[in-house]
């Protein structure tokens, strides 16, 4: 897999700040917000187009109060505009703070990957069959496993999603425990591990969990 991007931030590594436009209300989210009052998990997702971001930030939400009662608190950077994020959102509450990303620059500044989409990375794609909810009712291709997850979840792409997929895609996903002083402890990456085959898969509840108990030690 070759990405167009930098070397991912590593565990003991400091956590890139940024500064980006709150979904909820007119503020701005800083990861400075948190430095020397709490841990952070941060997930940085891609727009609202992407089936599996959006599985994963619902997962995310129900297990936050956990990590909230650890003392570590929770971050998730989407990458639509804000005004986007709001309408779907209005209509799919989240207790997450959530921060709006549409260019990825927070995705850079970690050096997330970016594949390259060769066309040997796309005949490989054609190969790869997912089901990391293990809600469809097998595993399906990639392209068809998306539309199924978008019928499931009521899903309906605005413009801005359909711009959101041009400007992104093939962007991976990352989750990152961060301390209070702001050095990454702990980190996930999408593919990291299997490869392409590895699209849609992140940690479970229970290595993030326990990434947060680590992190406290």
């Amino acid at each position: 897999m070759t990405a167009a991007m930098t070397q991912p931030v590593r565990p003991g590594e400091p956590a890139p700040d940024f500064s980006l436009p709150a979904v909820a209300g007119s503020d701005t989210v800083s990861l400075a917000d948190y430095r020397g009052r709490s841990p952070v998990f941060l997930a940085l997702m891609l727009g609202l187009w992407c089936p599996f971001c959006r599985r994963q930030l619902a997962q995310i939400s129900g297990f936050e109060s956990k990590l909230k009662a650890l003392g570590v608190e929770c971050l998730a950077v989407v990458a639509t505009d804000p005004e986007n994020a709001r309408m779907y959102f209005q209509f799919r509450p989240t207790r997450l703070r959530l921060a709006s990303d549409p260019f990825l620059s927070t995705h850079r500044a970690y050096g997330v990957p970016k594949p390259e989409p060769t066309p040997e990375m796309m005949q490989e794609m054609e190969h790869i069959v997912v089901n990391p909810f293990g809600d469809l009712p097998h595993p399906m291709p990639l392209a068809a496993a998306g539309k199924a997850m978008d019928r499931m979840d009521g899903f309906v792409p605005t413009p801005s999603d359909q711009g959101d997929v041009e400007r992104q895609w093939p962007q991976l996903k990352a989750l990152y425990m961060i301390d209070r002083e702001g050095i990454v402890r702990w980190a996930c990456i999408e593919c990291q591990d299997e490869g392409m085959a590895g699209i849609g898969k992140l940690a479970s509840e229970e290595t993030i969990i326990e990434a947060a108990r680590q992190l406290l030690h």
